[in-house]
This record gives C-alpha cells, structure tokens and sequence, in this order.
C-alpha cells in the first residue's frame, strides 16, 4: 500500500476554484491507478474523478464533467485534481485513492485498496 496526504481544501465562494493535491509515498506510485472521490455529510461516498498510470487516460463524474480536471505528475508523486466553477453542491470531504490493480483508473471505491485521510472543500452560496 501507499500512503496518501491531500491537501488543499478550504472555503471558497461559488464560481470560484481550488486545485486539491494529494502527495503518495513509495516508489510504485507510477504504475498505480489514482482516483478522487467525495462524501458529503448524510449521504453516500461519491466518484469524481480517476487517471491511469501514465496520465493519458482520465474519467469524471457526470457531476464535474466541463468543470474538474484531473492530473498528475509522477516525479512528484503527486495527483492533482483541479476544481473550477465549485458549486455549493460540490461541498463535501474530498478524498484521494490508489489502485494497484487498476493501472488506468476505475470508478469503483472497491477497487481502491489506499484512502488519503480526506480534505474538506466547502462551498458557500
């Protein structure tokens, strides 16, 4: 496993933009699939966004599609998931996740076998 820090949540108005970060340990984090997921208070923990390995392959939820791109930066050990046009809707803890097994990506929860801890974005109407 790997170990997963996001970074970059906070407050922001609506129609704003945040860029969250999420740093991975461990020398391995090239070959992985990388995915951010959300969960809002009450309800149900929710796909955002995945990437392949090599960054050429990329998934969106139907919710962020046109507004959330997703990237990374495997030097760095780093995803990113840049977040435009935030919505108060968009408010929830974001989290990051690693998947060894699925090198370019999935939507599944399941399928990830490492969570980042979550950062909370918030966004007022």
């Amino acid at each position: 496993q790997v170990q997963l820090v996001e970074s970059g949540g906070g407050l922001v108005q609506a129609g704003g933009s945040l860029r969250l970060s999420c740093a991975a340990s461990g020398r391995t984090f090239s070959s992985y699939g990388m995915g951010w997921f959300r969960q809002a208070p009450g309800k149900e923990r929710e796909f955002v966004s995945a990437i392949s390995w090599s960054g050429g392959t990329t998934y969106y939820g139907d919710s962020v599609k046109g507004r959330f791109t997703i990237s990374r930066d495997n030097a760095k050990n780093t995803v990113y998931l840049q977040m435009n046009s935030l919505k108060p809707e968009d408010t929830a803890v974001y989290y990051c996740a690693a998947s060894p097994s699925k090198a370019f990506g999935s939507r599944w929860a399941a399928e990830y076998d490492s969570w980042g801890q979550g950062t909370q974005v918030t966004v007022s109407s």
